[in-house]
Order: structure tokens, then sequence, then C-alpha cells
């Protein structure tokens, strides 16, 4: 793994810059005027996309960026050069084409799947000029930084005859770029240290369908002797990434749920130069961009991964899974603030699970019902003892988590030591709290900070303490 000692690299971003717009809505109703669905919005965020979601990862890493392009002359080139400041990016770089739009895509999201996608965009070419203004800047600033990525989203800013020249003056300077390319002519990236397509790109440049090792391998040497490319890398989505320099190897994917591949090659370009950077060898930094990539299909919308997550996430690895799940109150504070971000719902529930039976099992399976993450607040066992006496618990803390934590709807367990979850509660805010039938009519702790609350009906005859009561009478 990366040292989080290294100083922070330099890195120059060079691609068509956008902005990715959401909508987030529930989607309930049906229009009386026509038979469409009605979403009803809730929250509308604004973020940067394309080459913008590449540095919005690399800031994510810690690294110090600068980003060179062409906008137009529009609102949404004020919006974006506003979204760049706010994370400390400079836009002295960028170049105003005054005939141009800068692209917005807009996207409606109605109970966590996209349900629409509208585009506001220029791609034609931009122009001599605009050319001639970003071959003069980067000419001037092309030694301060440790590599160069090229982002091209085909919006028009990467024209052949630009990215041809930014790859012959970069590598004048030894420094190395990195390309995701676009289209299925990679000729204008000849020269590059590496290119990132995904495997239908690659099968398209090469005019090889990738169907099997043998052909991956085919057209992973294809790229880099046509392209002259230092190493030649296809990602393969739920397959992993696989890198030919002076032989193939294949890395599979360390995603553990895939929510949202929306960026993932965003994350692959940015997490490799982030690692090639801090000096790392082309096969640790593959590892590095496949465990960020791993993180940021879980989340929703164009998503970043940091430097201390990345590493987590590598050490939860090597871990059970049922370990993984069990999460400190600070843990499980954190994981809940990136599930609101992400617009999971988050269900909350309580109890002791000293002995697990049917009845919990139902309980549970009915609780995750209500949303995408069921969190477990887990009685200790002083908290126990307090409540039923010292006769109790019959399991130790440690072995309930464990238990629960195996269960395949439980998300996470997090242990809390007081006689109530109130404190829990305040830090995780839940969109949903759920208590038994047997609450009906009573106050609930911790409902005045849930949105919702749901009372789930108990099987009848299913309790810990007639199991209890069961053994002692045998």
């Amino acid at each position: 793994m990366i040292n989080l000692n290294q100083k922070q690299p330099k890195i120059l971003v060079v691609g068509d810059l956008m902005i990715d717009h959401y909508l987030w809505g529930n989607c309930d109703r049906v229009s009386p005027e026509a038979p469409v669905q009605i979403v009803d919005i809730y929250k509308e965020n604004t973020l940067l996309g394309g080459a913008g979601n590449v540095i919005n990862n690399l800031k994510s890493l810690g690294a110090n960026v600068d980003v060179l392009s062409v906008i137009g002359d529009c609102e949404v080139s004020k919006e974006l050069r506003n979204l760049l400041r706010s994370i400390n990016v400079s836009t002295n770089f960028l170049i105003t084409q005054k005939d141009r739009i800068t692209s917005k895509k807009s996207r409606i999201i109605a109970a966590q799947q996209q349900a629409i996608r509208f585009d506001q965009e220029n791609t034609e070419e931009i122009n001599s000029l605009s050319i001639d203004a970003v071959l003069q800047n980067f000419k001037k600033i092309i030694s301060d930084y440790d590599i160069v990525l090229i982002s091209d989203y085909g919006k028009g800013v990467l024209t052949f005859l630009l990215t041809q020249s930014l790859i012959s003056i970069a590598n004048k300077h030894k420094k190395r770029v990195l390309v995701d390319p676009k289209g299925n002519d990679f000729s204008k990236y000849s020269g590059a240290f590496l290119l990132t397509p995904n495997k239908k790109e690659a099968s398209e440049a090469t005019n090889l369908l990738i169907k099997d090792d043998k052909s991956l391998s085919k057209v992973l040497r294809i790229l880099k002797k046509d392209y002259k490319l230092v190493a030649s890398i296809i990602t393969l989505s739920e397959q992993g990434v696989a890198i030919f320099d002076n032989k193939v190897r294949i890395y599979p994917t360390l995603a553990r749920e895939v929510f949202d591949v929306t960026g993932a090659g965003d994350t692959i370009l940015a997490s490799l130069g982030y690692a090639l950077s801090c000096n790392e060898d082309i096969d640790q930094a593959v590892k590095f961009a496949n465990l960020a990539a791993g993180i940021v299909v879980g989340k929703i919308g164009s998503a970043t991964a940091s430097l201390e997550e990345i590493i987590q996430y590598e050490s939860s690895l090597n871990k059970p899974i049922r370990i993984h799940s069990i999460k400190t109150l600070e843990e499980i504070e954190a994981i809940s603030k990136d599930f609101k971000n992400t617009n999971h719902k988050i269900i909350f529930t309580n109890g002791c699970f000293d002995i697990l039976h049917l009845g919990h099992i139902k309980y549970l399976e009915k609780a995750k019902s209500f949303g995408d993450k069921l969190i477990v607040g887990l009685n200790s066992d002083n908290s126990i003892s307090r409540i039923k006496g010292n006769s109790r618990p019959i399991n130790s803390q440690e072995d309930r988590a464990y238990i629960l934590a195996s269960l395949e709807v439980v998300d996470y367990v997090v242990i809390f030591d007081e006689d109530t979850p109130l404190n829990l509660i305040k830090r995780i805010k839940p969109d949903v709290l759920v208590k038994g039938g047997d609450y009906k009519g009573k106050k609930v702790v911790g409902q005045e900070i849930a949105k919702e609350l749901k009372l789930v009906k108990f099987i009848n005859g299913k309790s810990t303490s007639k199991t209890i009561e069961r053994i002692r009478n045998l």
C-alpha cells in the first residue's frame, strides 16, 4: 500500500470538462396529463463530471491537481469554474472559446435508480486558436508535474492534433501520459505511457472481439505494439483489470457490492496516475486502482475514494466478512454519513439478540424490507445485565455480534453500552427506526430523530426468555 507519508504528487489533468447534475426524487404517482410517472424532487446537486471527476478523485487521494482544458462562454462554464474553485483547483489554465457551450448532463434518480438523463452540450472540435492556446500553456507548465492524465470524453477538446502534440511534448520532458480513451481510433493516443480502455472499447479499437483469455491477451499485445505504449491495460468490469507490459496479468475485481459504475473509469485513471506518481510500480498501481474502483462502484453517482478509505478497505478484505460488518460507534457514524450522501435509505433497530431464533430472523428480514441498509444496535453484556439481571446474557457480546453479522439481511452491527440506543441513534440518524409490535401506543426511544417509525409484529411463542425457560425445565 502507498505510504501515507509520501509527499503529495503534482498531477496535470487535460480533457473534456462537464457538469453532472442530479435530481433526486420519489416516484409513486402517474401524471393525469399523459401516461408518464411523476417524480417528486426532494434534492438537487451538481458535481464535476468528465475530466472533472478525475480531478475529484485525485483531490480525494490528496494530490495537488491542475487542469488544462477548453470551455464555453456560458452560464454552465461559470458554474464549472465555481465548482473547481470550491475544491481549491485553479482555473488559470482554462481556455474560453466564445462559440462553445460546456456540457451539462442532468439525471433524474427515483427509487435509487436512474429514470432519465438529458444532456446540453457542444461536441464540435475546438478551433485552432484554442488548440494553440492549450499547447502554449502546456509547454510552459509541463515541467512542474509528476504525471499527465488525459481524460477523453469525445466532446471535442482532445482533437487528433492536440492529443498527439501533448504526448510528444510530455515525452520530450520525460513525463508519463496516461489516457482514458474514447472512440475506436486510438492512433491519436500513440506514444502514451498507457491507455485504460474497457473491454468494449479495446475490442472496437482492434476489431477483435474479446471472448476469452486468448483473445484478451492478443488485444493487449496489439494495443501495446500498434500504439507504442509502455503498458496496455483493459478494464474488465466485474472481472477486474488486465495488464500487459512483458507478460499478461489479470487482477480480479475487489468490489463487495456494486450499486453504480458511473465514473469507475475516471477512478481507475486517477488512482493509477496517483500511484505511479508516488513511485509505485505498475502492478502495485493496478492493485491500488482496483481497490479504489471497488469502493466507488458501491456508491451512487460519480463517486470518489479517499486514501484512508482505500487503506481500510484493503484491510477489511483480509478479514472475514462477519468481522468486517462489526463496527465501532465512530466507524458506523462515518458509514452512515456516506450512505446519506449517496441516498441510501438507512434502517436501524436494536436489541439483545441473546439466543437467536426464528422470531429474530423474521423480524430482521421485515426490518430490512423498509430500506437499503440495515444497522443493528446490539446491547453490550453490561447493558443486558443491568436491564435483565446478572444471569443474562447467555452469550457474550462478541458471539452475538458475530452471529448477527453472519445474517445476509444485516449490513452492520454496532455494540452500545448504554441502557438505551439514544446516543447511537443520534449518531446514525436513520431514515427508518424499527421496533417490535409491543411498542404500539408507546413512545419509542429515538423516534423523534428518525424520519419514520415502523412497528413489526413478533411471531407468537418465539422469544429468548421462553427458550431459556424451556431449557431450564428439561
